[in-house]
């Protein structure tokens, strides 16, 4: 039997219906998140890899509409949406810390 995830079935579960390839695109954004991380890690790319991870969470944002608007989300992903905003704030707020602070 072939083992999936099932955060990531869950994460393709929430990309809207509009968006093509749901599996192609949790992989991606799940690489850059991780090419992200790294980048902060290293002093020379910190600040790019922060203004980069804003964005990508900027784009990622409406999965999580989407997801809070589903009348049957995935059980891992049934926040309320003021929730999701209000971690989404935090993460944003992070991120312009390091990029305007340098880190």
């Amino acid at each position: 039997a072939h083992f999936v995830n099932p955060l990531r079935r869950d994460m393709i579960a929430i990309v809207p219906p509009a968006l093509p390839a749901p599996a192609f695109l949790v992989t991606v954004t799940g690489v850059l998140e991780l090419a992200g991380a790294a980048g902060l890690l290293y002093p020379p790319t910190r600040v790019t890899a922060a203004v980069c991870l804003f964005l990508l969470m900027l784009a990622m944002f409406p999965a999580n509409v989407y997801a809070a608007r589903m009348p049957d989300p995935p059980k891992s992903m049934t926040s309320r949406l003021g929730a999701r905003t209000a971690e989404e704030a935090v993460y944003l707020a992070a991120a312009v810390v390091v990029a305007v602070g340098g880190g």
